[in-house]
């Protein structure tokens, strides 16, 4: 499912259904918390907003935004906050395109033009870019194929029956594995078996070369599945640098100023692991997402919203970028920024792999 900014998002209450005038006051709340980081008031509403309804009815709208699990309160007489739901619903059904001003897109295409050619200079620019337009952190990860394709192997015989399986990948992976055959093998066998493959493999990725299985001999089929296997595990694995800026902006957030905020975030920030399992998660799905809180699936992502896009030249060569913030974030103007610096992100990868 798609939001009006095309960033796919998993709504967590499905079946709410609003009237207009409740979707436009959740939306209000949203807006006004994300300016504020103050709890939003019926007679507040009522006074910057002309809904053409008195102040009771704003109060029993915000309550029955309330009852379907969209907005809460800290206390009884406080004003509302909105849910980790209600963040979902407004990314999903009313958030509107926020495009950066064309005086930001034109500082920012300037900054590209003068980086140096270098693939690391730009990943770096682009988090720092998008960490200073969002004043949130930012992250980016180096484009990579999007599926592994076989370029190189070598069986190479150790001693008695141990051979050593050297896999070479085309964007430059190198695998290693040990084998214990059933009975010893020359060099020469090895080395026969290794140019057939070779020369049979040579640019297919891991589903094309189980395909071909079947028509080798019964030693050439069991390397071939191990090949198969290792380009599985690295296509479904996450790896690689990962480029981070922002990290003081974010903390400057009212969310993040006592010290257990502050140690989770930093952890989230940096704790290699999480991120790669997260990006791992996010790459395999739509060019721009959006995961609030987590999604219900990572505990330690419960305060934190992440907006994150797509770059690269097709399946030849792609990458993420994106930012890390609290949930009170300005989402319509933070994927604006995620998406454009994504478009010269990918123009910068596409003229890099067209060389």
């Amino acid at each position: 499912m798609k939001t009006h900014t095309e960033a796919a998002i998993t709504p967590e209450r499905p079946g709410v259904s609003l009237s207009e005038r409740q979707r436009r006051l959740l939306y209000i709340v949203i807006q006004e918390y994300v300016n504020t980081a103050q709890p939003v008031g019926s007679q507040a509403i009522a006074g910057r907003y002309d809904l053409g309804v008195s102040t009771a009815t704003i109060r029993n709208d915000l309550a029955a935004l309330e009852r379907e699990g969209l907005l809460t309160h800290p206390h009884t007489s406080a004003g509302r906050l909105p849910t980790d739901a209600g963040y979902r619903y407004f990314v999903q059904f009313l958030l509107h395109d926020a495009e950066l001003s064309s005086q930001e897109r034109q500082s920012i295409r300037a900054e590209f033009r003068m980086a140096r050619q270098e693939l690391d200079q730009w990943l770096r620019l682009s988090t720092s870019l998008l960490a200073r337009t969002s004043q949130n952190a930012a992250l980016a990860t180096a484009p990579r194929a999007a599926r592994a394709r076989f370029k190189h192997m070598e069986l190479v015989g150790i001693h008695g029956t141990k051979v050593l399986l050297v896999l070479v990948l085309q964007e430059g992976t190198v695998k290693q594995q040990l084998l214990d055959l059933d009975q010893p093998m020359e060099q020469s066998e090895l080395s026969q078996v290794s140019n057939e493959l070779n020369d049979q493999l040579a640019g297919f990725d891991a589903a094309a070369i189980g395909g071909k299985a079947h028509l080798l001999s019964p030693f050439a089929q069991q390397v071939v599945m191990l090949v198969v296997d290792a380009m599985a595990r690295i296509d479904n694995q996450f790896s690689g640098q990962i480029f981070r800026d922002g990290l003081v902006q974010i903390l400057d957030a009212p969310e993040f100023s006592d010290g257990e905020n502050v140690r989770r975030i930093v952890q989230v920030f940096e704790q290699r692991s999480l991120l790669e399992q997260v990006l791992g998660e996010l790459a395999a799905g739509d060019d721009l997402q959006v995961m609030i809180a987590g999604d219900g699936r990572y505990a330690e992502l419960q305060d934190i919203s992440l907006v994150i896009g797509r770059y690269g030249a097709g399946d030849r060569a792609t990458g993420l970028l994106g930012v890390v913030g609290p949930l009170r974030m300005p989402y319509g103007r933070t994927i604006g920024a995620v998406r454009y610096v994504a478009g010269l992100m990918s123009q910068v990868v596409e003229e890099i792999v067209g060389e």
